[in-house]
């Protein structure tokens, strides 16, 4: 299937689960929602999560990227936190595949809080199984998530050595090559937590187990993936939740790299103007990546 999304090339869609997504309560049949919000499309009721896929006309690296949207696990902001993103990484040469995963809602869902983490999972799969097609390196795909989207990004990259779910294929890695997380909910501490993101997927009332096993500074292990992290101090997601992560990158060994502003506020991707240096970010992120090799 092909279909043109806020760009004037054909992007591709893959259907994650062809027959159908696990886990959908029987007899469950709801549209899909989308609004569009402050010029803003959210997309809710995803009962068929797919990837779209970017290729630039220009491929220059071998290197991609899986972009998983933020909206606190109660929408996703698919537009310029997904396909504006894109397009930008395809201006660079690299292919990218924006991922319209499940949200954990249990009026849809058994085991509803597993859904967003197996559909990263299973699109890494398919992605790694077809790299040659796509002209990309098996070992050099990586993940970005902004908000929400960087919980969910960074629980890919600190628990992949389970895969979950009803579909699994230990043939298959899932573990992120590199991360890049834009101001990322990490800790579901209630110190530092945005209440919003964890009520949405783990409810209000969690056990301390479970605060423990989705935060993610606490599960980062030597072979987490390389990452790249963006906060602003006046951000309503705080930016310890980065903090918390880098620290936990440097105590592991893992390759971090975190740039904090003052200024910028939340949700700004590439769309928000007149922010002040926090607008330099992407640029910050291009340097890294050109410095791993990853983009030219």
């Amino acid at each position: 299937m092909n279909l043109l999304i806020n760009t004037n090339a054909q992007v591709k869609t893959i259907l994650l689960y062809p027959n159908g997504a696990p886990g959908l309560i029987k007899g469950i049949q709801i549209p899909e929602d989308s609004q569009t919000s402050d010029g803003i499309t959210l997309v809710k009721d995803i009962t068929q999560p797919a990837l779209y896929v970017y290729q630039p006309k220009i491929k220059t690296s071998e290197a991609a990227v899986i972009i998983c949207p933020g909206g606190g696990y109660s929408v996703l902001a698919i537009d310029h936190e997904g396909y504006d993103i894109a397009s930008w990484f395809n201006e660079r040469g690299v292919t990218a595949f924006v991922l319209k995963n499940r949200l954990p809602q249990d009026e849809l869902f058994e085991n509803a809080e597993i859904r967003p983490l197996q559909d990263v999972q299973q699109a890494f799969r398919i992605i790694r199984k077809d790299a040659a097609k796509y002209g990309i390196s098996p070992d050099k795909i990586g993940i970005m998530g902004f908000s929400a989207g960087g919980h969910l990004a960074s629980t890919a990259s600190t628990h992949f050595e389970t895969q979950v779910g009803e579909i699994t294929d230990t043939t298959v890695s899932v573990r992120p090559d590199f991360s890049l997380l834009i101001y990322p909910v990490i800790t579901f501490s209630t110190v530092n937590t945005h209440s919003g993101s964890r009520d949405n997927l783990i409810g209000k009332t969690p056990t301390q187990k479970k605060i423990d096993l989705y935060s993610n500074d606490l599960h980062v292990m030597t072979n987490t993936p390389p990452t790249f992290l963006i906060s602003t101090t006046d951000d309503f997601v705080s930016p310890e939740n980065s903090i918390l992560y880098f620290q936990a990158c440097r105590k592991n060994n893992v390759p971090v790299e975190m740039h904090i502003y003052e200024k910028g506020g939340h949700g700004y991707a590439l769309k928000k103007k007149g922010l002040g240096p926090v607008e330099a970010w992407p640029a910050r992120m291009e340097d890294w990546m050109r410095e791993r090799k990853l983009m030219k």
